[in-house]
């Protein structure tokens, strides 16, 4: 029996792993979007492919990993790659064709840019309260 997949939970995962909070995914997604309607979307268990899709590009992971992540399964398969490799220490190696190091730089590297241009609309924002107070 395949368990459902909540696919909103996902998004905050994510989300959160990327250390983005739900105003800067709003941003990012566009004017339409709020805090607020973030919430709403990752309460959804089941979201839209074409909204799928937008959330997944803002986030930069594919919209088939929102889809189909369940956690469990992750941490049972963590749990006995480990367990297997303390038992059975042969010396081999994962190799990546990346270097892990450097994606997690790029992220902290995208992270610094979306809350540079977050302080950038919120100053833009005051700004403007700031004119109208003295109007």
């Amino acid at each position: 029996m395949s368990k459902a997949i909540h696919q909103g939970r996902n998004v905050k995962r994510f989300r959160e792993m990327l250390g983005l909070k739900q105003e800067g995914l709003a941003y990012e997604l566009g004017e339409e979007w709020s805090q607020k309607r973030v919430s709403l979307l990752e309460q959804k268990e089941v979201i839209e492919q074409e909204l799928l899709e937008q959330v997944a590009q803002v986030l930069k992971v594919p919209a088939e990993a929102i889809k189909n992540f369940d956690e469990e399964t992750a941490i049972y398969n963590i749990q006995n790659n480990y367990d297997s490799s303390t038992n059975n220490c042969s010396g081999s190696f994962n190799e990546f064709s990346f270097n892990p190091i450097d994606k997690i730089l790029e992220l902290v590297e995208e992270n610094k840019k979306l809350y540079e241009r977050l302080l950038e609309v919120e100053r833009e924002k005051n700004s403007m309260l700031n004119k109208i107070k003295f109007k």
